[in-house]
């Protein structure tokens, strides 16, 4: 229970501010470096679905992912069941840092997916804060059972927010056209 009760308990003091719509929290774990772009500026989050796409691209772009047709990023976005934006404001200029999207059966599961933090602000605790608001996010809809797809590099991540690899013995399937 207490991984539970750390995305719905009282925020510990940091010195980074992030505004959860509406909420400011300052629980990151670690501070940004001075003079450091994160620390430079609010970092926001938000749920709204209209945002450039290109600039997604640019951000996927950033950690290397392949491309994909931005059709398909368009229709993946119009049919998830949440999706959450991180973004970097200084000023009335707001940057897209961050992205994740979740599908759900609007009852009992969803499946994270398209987690990515721009590098130059990963290692400061916003991948973590992503995750945090994601959950939450998922929570508040009473959704129970949170899945996930990980990479090999990125599963311990996953680990520390408390995702364990086959719960229940479940073994995974996957079907995919020739």
């Amino acid at each position: 229970m207490g991984f539970w009760k750390s995305f719905f308990g009282s925020a510990d003091t940091a010195s980074t501010s992030i505004k959860f719509e509406g909420d400011t929290i300052s629980n990151l774990s670690e501070s940004p470096a001075s003079g450091d772009r994160a620390g430079n500026g609010r970092i926001l989050f938000s749920t709204d679905r209209e945002f450039d796409l290109y600039e997604l691209e640019e951000l996927c772009d950033a950690v290397g992912w392949s491309r994909r047709p931005m059709r398909k990023v368009r229709k993946a976005i119009e049919y998830s069941f949440l999706v959450v934006s991180m973004w970097q404001q200084r000023g009335n200029t707001r940057r897209l840092i961050g992205f994740a999207r979740a599908t759900s059966d609007h009852a009992f599961n969803a499946t994270i997916w398209d987690v990515v933090v721009h590098p130059q602000f990963q290692g400061k605790g916003l991948g973590k804060a992503l995750m945090k608001y994601t959950i939450k996010k998922l929570r508040s809809e009473d959704i129970s059972n949170i899945t996930l797809f990980a990479d090999p590099q990125v599963v311990n991540f996953y680990r520390q927010m408390g995702f364990m690899a086959d719960p229940e013995g479940i073994k995974g399937m996957f079907w995919y056209p020739d």
